[in-house]
């Protein structure tokens, strides 16, 4: 429990109170005096509000369970009506088109992959911040990208065998992206700058050019012999690296040693569901990364072999343009902060009352305060070229909530002197009455509104709380065929190109969870330029490097032209149940899916609560390595709690599944120093009784959020193992 500081009406925590002191608010053009006083009145002002939103939630919630319990007859029309009569499903808006200004092109203009990454790791942010720029040939060397037949293996030292079928691959995406007049980048031995064109000198000893010059954007170096050489396709930029002395250099005709790509072209350094912040020390964490950020001087000190390696942000990249003038290249992605969404409450500042504050409240402050230091120049690199700072904000349930964050962002432009609209909005539609309603949610921030996109696992997961009471839920991987899903994922993009997002804004699609599989990725992640995201997640630096590939090979504003013509109304998809038709599983089938949701939940909620890690790969039950953050916990735990509901399970079965796969959680983190087994001794065991917390008070959670139970667990951890320390 942290030690307060009484200021006016509130009570804050020593060490939030001494950073915004001392590291926010110097450089920030905002009086101390003035911030505690108004703060004070925006939580007095806006925490009713908040708090009636969240009671509403409760509310409809209750109203649903009522009538499906008296409706097991199901009928669609009914139901519809039912719910447009309780307000949860509203009139369709009216057409309308979004006016947000002054967004920087890396949101409005450049279709790319997006990075999401747990801010309170700094290592993790500034490896973020500089994936803007990632080497191919290293992504798909280190990868299976590349497949290890034909002798192609990884292990040891370098393998020239692996080494030529990766240099083959790049040469086949520069055929692919940059065509020459006649001949193939394969054939090249000379690439030089002649007259403000590229030249290419073939084995033939034929000099060729590009087919489309405009695709021709600079170099380094001298004009004979450039060090590299700057591309652009679809908007992304991408250097041809030439060092002839280099190891790989050498060895190529041309002398090319490596091809960089423009990769995560933005990120969302994250707050909220990939951390574990849970008190006053790790809010500050959170802000001090991310002043740091906005600032350009956060770095990070780690061992590496018997040394100490430092990581610190990229500078921007110079090159020459074609015409002789000088050209900068932004060197770091430009960076969202994800805040938590209106749920939650956090001890780092008492109100008046002497109750916790709100924590988005909190974070639109602090963040905000922040990322002002980017607007005033203060530091070594500026996230924006355009005065904007970019928040997302998650979990929103409707347009009412939608429209009380575009107040939450009012209040704190006044209160840090900003003018109105600087804090642009990203709305997660990852709430089912956020999706139903997602047309009249945008409207009500479309002066400020950059960013859309959808979610697989907190969409299902609220899907299977809200109609909890119908029946029981198909099984989990089934979700993804689902005419609710897929109705989902189409009318996200709809909503984003009717209301104008095309050259203004960013539509979003989910995460690639597996980053030990990116010849997987690069199969299948297509699928979202190609459904008309111009940004989809990725995992890591390395993935995003893969992921740009896809957006080489489709053009998103051509394929966002087609979608308009034919944009349709699918709320009444959306609106389909994914209630199981029949029951009839087998007692091995139903044992399988309770194994695979119990051994996710334990493999997650063990590093959450007893290491305080929001955000790692975590092993499946087959040992196959996944990206898991909050969100994963939201549906399978929602699910078992649906079968529990249901008697397709019992309790007894359950908590027996949770012990067993508690002993393949530990196995798992055998290797692991700081691992605190859960088996035998599962009373004890403060992770192991927040699993079966989220699973047997599932029911019960609010809209089957985890955070109430996480949060109140991890604390516990916290105080457990200080006193044992």
């Amino acid at each position: 429990m942290s030690n307060y500081v009484k200021v006016g009406g509130l009570q804050v925590a020593n060490e939030l109170y001494e950073f915004i002191n001392s590291e926010a608010l110097p450089g920030s053009e905002v009086e101390q005096e003035s911030f505690w006083v108004g703060f004070e009145e925006l939580i007095k002002d806006l925490t009713p509000q908040n708090k009636a939103l969240l009671a509403k939630r409760d509310v409809l919630q209750e109203k649903i369970h009522g009538w499906h319990r008296e409706n097991k007859a199901f009928d669609f029309d009914k139901y519809k009506s039912f719910l447009e009569k309780i307000g949860y499903l509203l009139p369709e808006a009216e057409d309308f088109k979004i006016t947000t200004e002054n967004v920087d092109e890396e949101i409005s203009l450049q279709a790319g992959p997006q990075l999401v990454v747990p801010i309170n790791n700094g290592r993790y942010a500034i490896n973020a911040a500089n994936a803007r720029w990632g080497s191919l040939y290293d992504a798909l060397y280190g990868t299976d990208a590349i497949s290890v037949d034909e002798g192609a293996h990884r292990e040891g030292a370098y393998n020239p065998v692996r080494g030529n079928k990766v240099i083959e691959f790049g040469r086949n995406f520069l055929d692919e992206t940059v065509p020459l007049t006649s001949g193939s980048h394969k054939e090249a031995i000379q690439y030089s700058v002649h007259e403000g064109k590229l030249a290419v000198t073939l084995q033939s000893g034929e000099e060729v050019g590009l087919k489309d010059t405009s695709k021709f954007a600079g170099y380094q170096g001298e004009t004979d012999k450039p060090a590299g050489v700057l591309l652009k396709n679809n908007n992304l930029h991408f250097e041809i690296q030439i060092d002839r002395e280099h190891p790989i250099g050498k060895s190529d005709d041309a002398g090319v040693k490596d091809i960089l790509l423009e990769a995560a072209v933005t990120t969302i350094m994250d707050c909220e569901d990939s951390v574990a912040a849970v008190d006053a020390e790790d809010k500050v964490l959170v802000y001090r990364n991310w002043l740091g950020l906005m600032r350009g001087d956060l770095s990070a000190s780690f061992a590496k072999g018997s040394k100490t390696v430092t990581r610190s942000m990229n500078a921007n990249r110079k090159y020459t343009s074609p015409a002789g003038e000088a050209v900068s290249l932004n060197g770091r992605s430009l960076m969202f902060v994800r805040n938590v969404g209106h749920l939650m409450s956090n001890e780092a500042i008492l109100n008046h009352e002497g109750n916790e504050i709100q924590e988005g409240i909190l974070d639109a402050v602090v963040t905000a305060l922040a990322a002002k230091h980017t607007l005033l120049g203060n530091g070594n690199y500026q996230n924006t070229n355009k005065g904007s700072i970019y928040i997302v904000k998650p979990k929103m349930h409707g347009p009412e909530e939608v429209a009380f964050a575009n107040d939450l962002f009012d209040r704190t432009e006044d209160l840090l002197g900003l003018e109105r609209n600087t804090l642009k909005i990203g709305v997660m539609d990852e709430e089912r009455r956020t999706s139903l309603n997602l047309k009249a949610s945008i409207k009500e921030v479309s002066e400020r509104v950059v960013f859309i996109n959808t979610g697989f696992l907190d969409r299902t997961g609220d899907e299977m709380h809200t109609s909890m009471e119908m029946g029981a839920m198909i099984r989990k991987n089934d979700m993804k065929s689902t005419k609710w899903l897929l109705g989902y994922e189409k009318s996200n993009v709809f909503a984003g190109l009717e209301t104008g997002f095309q050259g203004k804004a960013q539509i979003g699609k989910g995460m690639w969870a597996m980053p030990d599989l990116m010849a997987g990725m690069l199969e299948q992640k297509v699928g979202h330029p190609k459904a008309g995201a111009n940004t989809a997640w990725v995992p890591s630096p390395t993935a995003a490097t893969l992921h740009a590939l896809h957006y080489h090979q489709v053009d998103v504003t051509e394929v966002q032209n087609d979608l308009l013509k034919r944009a349709e109304n699918l709320r009444d998809d959306i609106l389909q149940i994914p209630v199981a038709e029949d029951t009839n599983w087998s007692p091995e089938e139903i044992q399988a899916e309770l194994d695979n949701n119990a051994q996710g939940i334990l493999g997650y909620v063990v590093r959450w609560v007893e290491q305080g890690i929001g955000c790692s790969k975590v092993p499946d039950i087959n040992d196959v390595a996944l990206m898991e953050d909050r969100a994963t916990l939201r549906i399978s735990s929602q699910h078992v709690a649906n079968w529990l509901h249901h008697g397709i399970c019992t309790k007894e079965q359950v908590q027996e599944t949770l012990q067993r796969m508690a002993k393949v959680v530990d196995e798992q983190n055998a290797g692991d120093d700081v691992y605190l087994p859960m088996a035998p001794n599962y009373d004890e065991s403060v992770a192991f009784q927040a699993a079966c917390d989220l699973v047997f008070k599932g029911y019960d959670q609010p809209s089957g959020y985890t955070e109430p139970i996480l949060h109140q667990r991890r604390l516990e951890a916290k105080v457990k193992f200080a006193v044992k320390q």
